[in-house]
């Protein structure tokens, strides 16, 4: 019988259109040793899905960087308002999401599959054993949140550029700190659950080569870099759900019992109080039965 695989998806949130292609889409995914499979990247709500599809077996968990579940008509969701709560310390905030956007590429990311077997995982209900299951994640609650990459203080400033530097040394600057997180994710061979980063081809490259200046092909790295913290994301959910926390877990749920959750790591001091209910355990996983923003936090960006 095949094994769960963890799937990570960087999310371009537009879709493509008549004469305009989506953005990139970061794609990874890992078995239960951490070996990358596979990594790359897809454009379109159509290619992620049949991507997702060939690799994902029975049981799979897949962590998309994308609002889910928007119900809301406007404002901010309160799973975005507790990222601020629990992880502002450490400069983490989360963008506003409503049915108001223009793009809301993770909504339809689910409908479509939601079409090829697979079910919403809020961490609230159980996931049917074997059933193949997709949550929403944010790369930075990982790497604040899980204490082996050794952010104890602030998240690393990956995203953009550092606007107090000069601006002859913000994109050198930004490479250095991506290399750094690099240097750190590559070190988790031993970790549970372990991450290969070198298993691969594609993603051993993140590794070989320095992170390039150019602000295209840097993105074009820095969404390959997230899809496979998203992917050791969802290995934690299987494998070690009790290192994770539901944010938004009062959120009313939809008719079909749903809630508008995000799966975050955490640390003790991040946990929320009183503490969420706790985060049901995937029925995939091998051997069971079943803080307000501020310009220094670095937001999820619109895609």
């Amino acid at each position: 019988m095949t094994s769960p695989r963890f799937v990570g998806v960087d999310l371009a949130w537009r879709d493509s259109s008549p004469g305009r292609p989506a953005n990139e889409t970061g794609l990874a995914v890992l078995d239960a040793d951490g070996t990358v499979l596979d990594a790359g990247w897809a454009r379109g709500v159509d290619e992620v899905v049949r991507w997702i599809d060939a690799w994902a077996t029975p049981g799979s968990s897949i962590a998309i960087d994308a609002p889910v579940l928007v119900p809301n008509a406007t404002g901010m969701r309160p799973s975005e308002r507790e990222v601020g709560r629990a992880y502002g310390r450490w400069h983490v905030a989360a963008n506003a999401s409503s049915a108001s956007l223009a793009w809301l590429g993770g909504r339809t990311l689910g409908e479509r599959l939601e079409t090829v077997g697979m079910v919403y995982d809020d961490g609230v209900a159980a996931v049917q054993p074997g059933r193949s299951s997709y949550f929403e994640c944010y790369p930075y609650t990982t790497l604040v949140g899980m204490t082996e990459l050794g952010y104890e203080t602030r998240r690393p400033r990956y995203k953009r550029p550092d606007t107090t530097l000069p601006l002859a040394d913000r994109r050198a600057a930004r490479a250095v700190v991506c290399d750094d997180l690099i240097a750190r994710l590559a070190a988790l061979d031993g970790a549970a659950p372990p991450l290969r980063l070198s298993s691969h081809p594609v993603s051993r490259l993140l590794i070989d080569e320095p992170s390039p200046l150019v602000d295209r092909a840097y993105k074009h790295r820095e969404d390959l870099l997230d899809a496979l913290v998203c992917a050791w994301t969802a290995a934690v959910r299987t494998l070690t759900p009790e290192r994770l926390q539901v944010l938004g877990v009062t959120t009313e749920p939809d008719e079909r019992g749903r809630r508008a959750t995000l799966l975050a790591p955490a640390r003790d001091s991040q946990r929320l109080t009183p503490p969420p209910r706790p985060l049901v355990a995937a029925a995939s996983a091998p051997g069971r039965d079943s803080g307000p923003s501020s310009s220094l936090q670095e937001t999820r960006p619109s895609r």
